[in-house]
């Protein structure tokens, strides 16, 4: 259900637990602060959706709308995201759907209720009278070959055709379709001291850190004192 119909399971909802090996700097996007969670649950409770187990939330789906300017951005969940502020703010009126997260409950995974959530999503942004969904995946898998290019990953397939990496089989399993990657999706800046403090790495050389959890390679400069961390993401689509 959604939050619309069930505005008092909001707390239980956003206190569903990422893996305990989730990465922490994912949490110094600045561009997330405009979409943070309670924020999206007063102004779009019919786009988050919950799965309950007699009665208690074990997984959540959050969507955001906005008017599409073009297909699937390369600023993927970044440009999105900074839509959807700015269409609420401007009073635009939305035609299509970003999903920002799906999150299954620790206690919960390796049951198939990723897929359940995002026939849930569909039927959410139907009901909303919206015309698509799209979703900046992001494939944790790649955390395992951070200096291979997300373009080169995301279309690797098995001999079945579905594509290597579970989290994109699970999407198209489910009905999506993978349109491309958005180069640059998400992106994190910071002072080293805050890396340190996220990653508990030194950062005391130039130069490029792999850094656990990380998609893609941090760009460091010491004498600076920041790091950035440029994250590609995998664009899906799906029919509502």
């Amino acid at each position: 259900m959604t939050l619309a119909e069930r505005p008092d399971l909001g707390s239980a909802v956003y206190a569903i637990p990422y893996p305990a090996d989730s990465p922490r700097f994912m949490a110094g996007s600045l561009t997330s602060l405009l979409v943070r969670g309670r924020r999206v649950a007063r102004r779009w409770p019919e786009l988050v959706v919950a799965l309950l187990d007699r009665g208690v939330p074990v997984a959540r789906g959050i969507m955001v709308p906005f008017r599409g300017r073009e297909p699937f951005p390369a600023r993927g969940w970044d440009e999105v995201a900074v839509w959807a502020a700015e269409d609420a703010l401007d009073g635009v009126a939305p035609d299509a759907a970003c999903a920002l997260e799906i999150a299954v409950h620790p206690g919960y995974q390796q049951r198939g209720l990723s897929s359940v959530v995002l026939a849930a999503m569909r039927d959410a942004v139907a009901a909303a009278g919206l015309s698509s969904l799209v979703i900046p995946v992001r494939p944790p898998g790649k955390a395992a070959v951070p200096l291979l290019p997300m373009a080169e990953y995301a279309f690797a397939v098995r001999r079945d055709g579905l594509p290597a990496d579970p989290w994109l089989r699970t999407h198209v399993r489910a009905g999506g379709r993978i349109e491309g990657v958005a180069s640059c999706s998400a992106t994190v800046q910071a002072p080293l001291a805050s890396w340190r403090e996220w990653t508990g790495l030194g950062f005391d050389r130039e130069g490029v850190a792999v850094v656990p959890g990380a998609l893609a390679p941090v760009l460091v400069s010491v004498v600076h004192d920041y790091a950035v961390y440029v994250e590609a993401n995998v664009w899906v689509s799906h029919r509502v």
